[in-house]
């Protein structure tokens, strides 16, 4: 029999990675914990670490969204191919106990409840007359887009999810699935609420998400729905694409790119730029687990880290092919370093040709330690949702599926940056461009945890053609040394229900 210990487990977790960004704590009594403006967003901060924490975007994250896309390999210290992970998660045939499904879904759910609290609590104020009232309003905001976000994030991975839109008791612990197309309606209304109330970019303070930020995970949103399966669809796919545009234009023009894209790739100089519209911070008190995850043992002076995430030769090699010479290549894979406690060369593809597992990838190098003298597992470097380069290739995407002519600006907006002229593809009319743009977003996002949502965002079949064949049948591919990717749509599109769910939620039984 189910029992309740879920609800020990929750308050646990809560107590556990409730940190602020400043490392304040933000959780009060309920008697005074937004009462000014000061507690009410130390309550904001606590939610915020929610994304911040270990098992969302700081590892567990990575893990889990980078292994289901079919683009990366797992390599744990000497085991290779067969090492569990690469059957089963990076192989698209994720098991119910994935440490990582497991991890996510309690954290984004401790996120959420996080955010409930301070929906519960806190009424939008009609027409503010100061700052603090402006400020209490976007504290709400900011909560109702948390919310919205993180269930984007539940359904787009897990279809049905139990939707909880109230702090957490004995009496609503137990619930049970929600319809994929509730979900989708409850997310657009979080976002329609948050819009309203949330600070515009140039009155946000840093660390927090702008009015912007809302938008663009609206017009995210609107797209999904656009390629969707009919039964979820309350409108035209055209409607969608031109909703989708009405959202991402308002953001347009309200950031900026940076001028060199590899300096959006150290912690020196990478943290809140002009072209970052929603960032997980991280501190020398919070430090962030990427480094540990990406860089390998030996690339700094420390030796701490694991380098257990790899990029597929197939996805440099199409870089590579289509772009020569592409900053971008050598800002998103390395493969070749110096390990600095043996102070010896270390290679790997394409720096070596494939002969074995230990040498047939790329590392992942965004979110790889650059400073050789770190000693610890952490960094501080930032984690970058969303940014401008990304919205530019979402107006461009939307501009080809309205044939607005607006396509091709865009496009050379983002290449104008590494000086490079769009790819001959993108001349060859709608279906062309629609085929160069989702390539477009892989090599200029790859490693940021968006291949894993925008590769299905088009359907199965789309999925299979243009990720799961891709692999399979790479010219390169050596059963020795490469993952063999499910097409099983059973397995391939969502994520199964977290084994500890379902022995805590009478309500779930799969």
């Amino acid at each position: 029999m189910k029992i309740n210990k879920f609800i020990l487990t929750i308050a646990t977790a809560v107590l556990m990675t409730a940190c602020s960004l400043e490392e304040e704590p933000p959780f009060l009594s309920k008697d005074n914990i937004f009462e000014n403006l000061t507690n009410a967003r130390n309550g904001l901060k606590g939610v915020y670490r929610g994304l911040a924490d270990w098992g969302n975007y700081s590892y567990s994250a990575h893990v889990l969204y980078e292994g289901f896309s079919g683009h990366f390999t797992y390599r744990h210290y000497n085991q290779g191919v067969n090492y569990v992970y690469n059957q089963e998660l990076f192989a698209l045939k994720p098991a119910p106990n994935t440490t990582e499904v497991e991890a996510v879904w309690r954290t984004h759910y401790t996120t959420i409840s996080r955010a409930n609290d301070i929906i519960s609590a806190l009424s939008p104020i009609e027409n503010p007359a100061n700052d603090n009232d402006k400020g209490m309003n976007d504290v709400l905001g900011q909560a109702y887009f948390i919310r919205a976000f993180e269930y984007f994030d539940l359904v787009r991975l897990w279809g049905e999810v139990p939707l909880r839109l109230e702090p957490m008791n004995t009496e609503n612990i137990h619930k049970p699935k929600s319809p994929v197309k509730d979900i989708y309606a409850q997310i657009m209304a979080d976002i329609d609420i948050a819009k309203k109330l949330m600070l515009p970019a140039g009155e946000q303070l840093e660390g927090f998400a702008a009015k912007e930020a809302a938008n663009m995970l609206l017009a995210k949103v609107y797209m999904t729905l656009a390629t969707a399966d009919p039964e979820l669809q309350e409108k035209t796919p055209e409607e969608y694409w031109k909703l989708a545009y009405d959202e991402a234009i308002q953001v347009y023009g309200k950031y900026s790119l940076v001028s060199d894209y590899k300096l959006l790739w150290d912690e020196t100089t990478g943290s809140n730029t002009s072209e970052s519209i929603f960032e997980i911070q991280y501190n020398e008190v919070s430090g962030s687990g990427m480094p540990r995850l990406y860089t390998p043992r030996g690339a700094t002076i420390g030796n701490n880290t694991w380098g257990r995430i790899y990029v597929n030769a197939e996805a440099y090699d199409d870089h590579a092919d289509t772009y020569p010479g592409d900053p971008r290549i050598k800002a998103t894979f390395i493969g070749e370093y110096t390990n600095v406690v043996t102070n010896t060369v270390k290679r790997s593809y394409p720096a070596v040709s494939r002969t074995s597992f230990y040498t047939g990838y790329p590392y992942a190098y965004k979110y790889w330690a650059k400073n050789v003298n770190m000693v610890g597992i952490t960094n501080n470097q930032n984690f970058i949702i969303y940014r401008y380069a990304d919205l530019l290739l979402m107006l461009a995407e939307i501009s080809n599926e309205l044939q607005n002519g607006e396509q091709m600006k865009y496009v050379e907006e983002v290449l104008a940056r590494v000086e490079l002229s769009p790819q001959a593809e993108y001349y060859g009319g709608q279906d062309s461009f629609r085929e160069a743009i989702m390539k477009e977003y892989r090599y200029e996002l790859l490693g940021e945890l968006q291949s894993v949502f925008n590769d299905r965002r088009r359907g199965y079949e789309w999925f299979k053609s243009h990720v799961i064949d891709v692999h399979n049948n790479y010219d390169k591919w050596d059963e020795t040394i490469d993952i063999l990717l499910s097409d099983d749509p059973e397995y391939v599109m969502y994520l199964p229900i977290p084994s500890s769910e379902i022995n805590t939620n009478q309500e779930i039984n799969n």
